[in-house]
């Protein structure tokens, strides 16, 4: 297994829920979902007699993934079609393994329009886990 030596090309893509929603957005920047645990459960007692006792949850969570993307105006139409429309996503990385998850778009903020500058925006997307049926793990294939 090799480590990728640049972040260079990282793309989202989006395969919809029932149909087709394309979104055109060209990434400059993007942050993959993380992992988490959960936090701890606090299993400590008045038995207790120097530590704090602590347990890992059971269940784990794909954290949110965003990314800063070139748009054009004419993408408020797919944008607006694809929030909170729970799909199937994939990260491609730079040596083409795909994460592949559940989620939707929860968030698309446009960032400042500044002279000299290509507009971009801020996406962010909630891991959902569930394809509407059944709980879906995410997905790493080489």
């Amino acid at each position: 297994m090799a480590n990728l030596d640049d972040g260079f090309p990282t793309k989202v893509t989006f395969s919809g829920a029932g149909s087709q929603v394309d979104i055109y957005l060209y990434e400059k920047e993007v942050t993959p979902p993380g992992l988490a645990g959960g936090g701890a459960i606090d299993t400590t007692t008045m038995r207790n007699i120097t530590y704090r006792t602590k347990l890992p949850k059971a269940l784990l969570d794909l954290t949110s993934c965003s990314f800063v993307g070139a748009y054009d105006p004419d993408l408020y139409t797919e944008i607006l079609t694809a929030m909170n429309t729970n799909q199937e996503i994939v990260v491609t990385f730079p040596d083409d393994s795909t994460l592949t998850f559940w989620g939707w778009v929860d968030e698309f903020t446009p960032n400042a329009l500044i002279e000299g500058e290509q507009p971009t925006a801020s996406i962010t997307i909630i891991p959902s886990n569930w394809d509407g049926t059944a709980e879906i793990a995410p997905a790493m294939s080489p």
